[in-house]
């Protein structure tokens, strides 16, 4: 299979944390995403959660864990470029899947996502990568904003939660023989960063480091509802490592589907999605 992306991408990749990729995905597999979506607000896994604490204001739905429940997220985990490219800017001989998202905002939503970054959130450790993808055009100041070489800090930031409130879990300190920190005040020092954000086009995504800082940026509202999807991928030899009580409930599903602490990211749960040794 002939290479996707060219020298350059993957080198951006590695020195920012996060890289916008232009036309990738053809549009058959937007609207299949949207269906799935679709599908997906009617008929909810055990996961799903409505961010929005005033149930009477528009919602920011999200749910996980659905990729196997809806065929049409079935369909693009395994048959869409996504993996592929992955593993070109992991330089993996194998990629297995970790998790999926999917997450609606109804327009005139104000729930937002917090700033944080995804590895401390679940007990996944390892060279890993996630795919943001929005179903409709996205301006910049509309979208996510990434903090440029944030994956390269070597730090860890306690989950945030992505409810109203955006509480912390957890205290800073030492959990798990590991070190964690509070999520420093982005938006209040803005000048202290720089940011990565792009006016994406349908079809287009952005690639990043499961360590690199992400969030919403602006105080925008959509004017219309919002669809994206994301996925979760892990080069070879990424593992089950425990974390803080925060992940409990999702290790919780884990140790129901017969995995423990140290078990290889692997198996039923995470398929492998491409494998060229």
């Amino acid at each position: 299979m002939s290479q996707i992306l060219n020298d350059n991408e993957i080198k951006e990749f590695k020195k920012n944390g996060a890289i916008h990729l232009k036309g990738k995905f053809d549009i058959k597999w937007i609207e299949k995403l949207k269906e799935g979506i679709h599908k997906a607000k009617i008929n909810p896994s055990p996961r799903f959660t409505n961010h929005t604490k005033d149930e009477k204001l528009p919602s920011y739905l999200e749910d996980f864990w659905t990729w196997n429940l809806h065929e049409e997220f079935t369909d693009f985990v395994y048959n869409s470029p996504t993996a592929k490219i992955a593993s070109e800017l992991l330089d993996a001989k194998k990629i297995n899947l970790v998790m999926d998202n999917w997450f609606f905002r109804e327009a005139g939503s104000k729930s937002k996502p917090p700033f944080h970054h995804d590895i401390s959130y679940f007990d996944f450790e390892g060279s890993m990568c996630v795919i943001w993808i929005p179903l409709e055009p996205v301006k910049k100041q509309d979208g996510i904003a990434w903090v440029k070489g944030s994956h390269l800090w070597n730090k860890l930031f306690l989950r945030t939660r992505f409810n109203d409130g955006h509480k912390v879990d957890g205290e800073a300190g030492i959990v798990n023989g590991k070190k964690y920190e509070i999520t420093p005040d982005i938006l209040k020092n803005k000048k202290d960063y720089e940011f990565l954000e792009w006016d994406l086009e349908v079809g287009d995504c952005v690639y990043f480091d499961i360590r690199t800082l992400h969030g919403a940026l602006h105080e925008t509202t959509p004017k219309s509802d919002v669809n994206r999807f994301t996925l979760r991928m892990a080069k070879e030899n990424s593992k089950i490592i425990y974390r803080g009580d925060w992940a409990r409930e999702e290790r919780a599903i884990m140790e129901a589907n017969g995995y423990k602490n140290g078990d290889d990211l692997s198996g039923k749960m995470f398929p492998t999605l491409y494998e060229n040794y």
